[in-house]
């Protein structure tokens, strides 16, 4: 076979182009690189994606239907055909639908993959036909999207290529070398050609070990240390009072709002100095280009919305966005305005039912009129990676509950399951893609045969829609339908992507001027066109779960847990791989922390709050600010040796905005401890 093109479908910002190569001789595939010719992927691939082919010929590949035969958790399973898989999963939605109502059945997905079409094309047409309740997909960026909204309207962002030209560069809450690695290269060159790189971060991870100066920040801080930036920005008229006058509204506003917000009053908060914060005020004002890639870290706090805001205000302050490679990056996503209500057809049904997936053990364990009774989960796995992990436990595990779960793997998820579906990986299917880290449209067609009896999403939805009688046209298209749907755009930046110029070029940019920068004369996506500051709504009160929130919490459990990605997997996809449980087994604690404790690196310990408990090997060291603690996301729970992960002890509290999840809003105890019993 000749080399075949792909489209990485992770979690990723950087969104790579793919290259496949075969064996001769047994036709198997033998190599995934990254496509040289691709401007952002530049010919490498990070460490866990340069091993995928491990994963699509796995020895524990699930590769049939399967139907439960034991106790809920249990994942004791028998094979059983597509037929009648379908026709039990089937008759069980009718059932339910029919006795409880529509509603009763709800959707549970993800970013298990990227990908628009089997990512949110057919099975949204499906759910959306049903009547099912619908699905407010929150656990990932939903407090960073509102919080950069209000601050820039439209949420566009300099191009990753145009970080060459920035002459100081500020990773806010960004390890760019573990969850971004492609923007690093033009980090690079820009560093050559005399820029200088800060790193803002509880944690000195890869990334910040290679700044020219980190700063130690509080968890859940980020507000305060913003508002102190724009205090010394305005104090010291390092402002650029044109940009703010032709593009800006509310500033006398914002100068009274900001003056009480001090460098001293901000360092007391953050952790970082009065001086600090001047030094980097001025330097920030007085060096253009000035960019930072603020990533979606900031936005997992009980504050997260107005954090990603306040960040997002600074640019116009200085002026930078007018500069090619100024600004601020938190996603490039909503550049790409495909027709998604053509795609996922809304229209089917009237709106139903909004449940939060971040609140699934509520959902599951006291949602009424009606009840959850049934529950369809693909592309995500939320027995690992939702908050609260004893609540969705227990929801699970009702025998009231049918479940199925399309997977790859037989995870936590998946043994809860009444009914396991085994679904293709993104080098076996099509799928159309957008990033949410550059401006390229790209096409992937399958790459390799898919093994066993796998399917893709969308065949698997129109299969149970037929079964079930849900006879709408829209329930028989097929995927080049779904993505002639999706490309079927007016907007000026889709105009000219076709799905035969895909076919041809892989990969297209977005019809963006280059160079872009996104708001050098407006206008900004608000109401006026301008970036409103609303100075009067602009404010920081600690996390209730911080060491400066509730007072009784923290004499309990009196350090911040994070739950920072872990760089070598990606959330809990591969979980099953030795390395990858090994790392998201430790946790990782300051000197004076584990001193205080008695806690050597390779110790067994005990981290818990009032929500659970979880076994960790420590690791002690100095890359980490005392009184935080971090473990890296996310180990399946049924490799832990109490059968628990660190989501055990996040809470399900929501966000100030979009009703996202508050996982770094976390207090917690740590032990020395004796290793729990192994779970059988």
């Amino acid at each position: 076979m000749p080399t075949q093109h792909s489209v990485c479908a992770l979690d990723c910002p950087d969104c790579c182009s793919l290259l496949l190569e075969f064996d001769p001789a047994t036709q198997r595939a033998s190599k995934l690189r990254g496509n040289p010719d691709h401007p952002v992927t530049q010919g490498f691939l990070c460490a866990k994606v340069a091993k995928y082919l491990d994963r699509s010929y796995h020895p524990d590949r699930l590769l049939h239907p399967l139907r439960r035969t034991g106790p809920k958790g249990s994942g004791q399973f028998q094979r059983v055909s597509w037929g009648e898989a379908i026709a039990e999963t089937a008759e069980k939605l009718l059932a339910v639908r029919d006795q409880f109502g529509p509603e009763a059945i709800l959707p549970y997905s993800y970013a298990g993959t990227m990908g628009l079409i089997q990512g949110s094309g057919m099975d949204r047409r499906f759910f959306h036909a049903l009547g099912a309740s619908r699905l407010d997909r929150t656990i990932c960026s939903s407090a960073g999207t509102v919080g950069m909204t209000e601050a820039t309207g439209d949420r566009f962002a300099p191009a990753p290529e145009d970080f060459i030209h920035a002459k100081l560069i500020i990773a806010w809450g960004a390890n760019i070398l573990g969850t971004n690695v492609h923007l690093w290269p033009f980090i690079v060159e820009a560093r050559r050609n005399g820029a200088r790189f800060y790193v803002i971060d509880p944690r000195k991870d890869r990334t910040g070990k290679l700044a020219d100066r980190h700063y130690a920040i509080h968890p859940g801080s980020d507000t305060a240390l913003a508002l102190a930036l724009m205090h010394v920005l305005i104090a010291e008229n390092l402002v650029d009072h044109d940009y703010i006058s032709r593009q800006t509204l509310g500033y006398d506003d914002l100068v009274r709002k900001t003056a009480e917000w001090t460098p001293q009053r901000a360092a007391a908060l953050t952790g970082i100095s009065a001086e600090d914060i001047v030094q980097l005020a001025r330097e920030y004002g007085t060096i253009q280009p000035a960019v930072i890639r603020v990533n979606y870290g900031v936005q997992r706090s009980e504050r997260g919305a107005m954090a990603v805001r306040a960040i997002g205000l600074l640019p116009a302050l200085t002026g930078a966005w007018k500069h090619q490679g100024g600004g601020v990056q938190l996603s490039t996503s909503n550049a790409f305005r495909f027709n998604l209500a053509a795609l996922e057809r809304p229209d089917l049904a009237p709106p139903g039912r909004l449940v939060n997936m971040s609140l699934l053990g509520q959902a599951l364990t006291e949602l009424d009129h009606p009840p959850v009774k049934a529950m369809v989960v693909y592309n995500s796995n939320p027995a690992a990676i939702a908050p609260d992990q004893t609540a969705v436990r227990q929801g699970l595990a009702r025998e009231d509950l049918f479940t199925v779960v399309l997977e790859q793997f037989q995870n936590d998820t998946a043994d809860f399951a009444d009914i396991v579906l085994p679904v293709t990986t993104f080098l076996e299917h099509s799928d159309l893609y957008r990033a949410y880290g550059h401006y390229y449209v790209q096409l992937a067609r399958p790459a390799m045969p898919a093994p066993g009896e796998c399917l893709p999403n969308t065949e698997i939805f129109r299969r149970l829609a037929a079964k079930m009688g849900l006879d709408h046209p829209a329930l028989r298209d097929s995927d080049d339908a779904l993505i002639r749907a999706a490309l079927d755009s007016s907007h000026p930046h889709m105009q000219g992507i076709t799905l035969e110029r895909l076919e041809r070029e892989h990969s297209i940019r977005l019809n963006l001027p280059d160079p872009f920068p996104p708001y050098a004369e407006g206008p900004f996506g608000t109401p006026s066109g301008k970036c409103e500051f609303h100075a009067e709504t602009l404010d920081y009160t600690p996390p209730v779960e911080s060491r400066l929130g509730d007072a009784e919490l923290r004499a309990k459990y009196p350090l911040e847990l994070l739950s920072a990605k872990n760089p070598d997997s990606m959330n809990s996809t591969f979980g099953n791989r030795s390395a990858v449980d090994a790392q998201t087994a430790l946790v990782t604690l300051h000197t004076v922390d584990a001193k205080a404790r008695g806690i050597f690196s390779g110790d067994t310990v005990t981290l818990f709050n009032d929500r659970g408990a979880l076994e960790a090997t420590a690791m002690v060291n100095e890359d980490i600010a005392p009184g935080v603690i971090n473990v890296p996301a996310v180990r399946w729970p049924k490799l832990s040796p109490g059968g628990t992960a660190l989501n055990v002890l996040t809470s399900q509290r929501l966000t100030d905005k979009g009703g996202g999840p508050a996982l770094y809003s976390c207090l917690v105890q740590i032990k020395k401890s004796t290793p729990l019993p192994a779970v059988d």
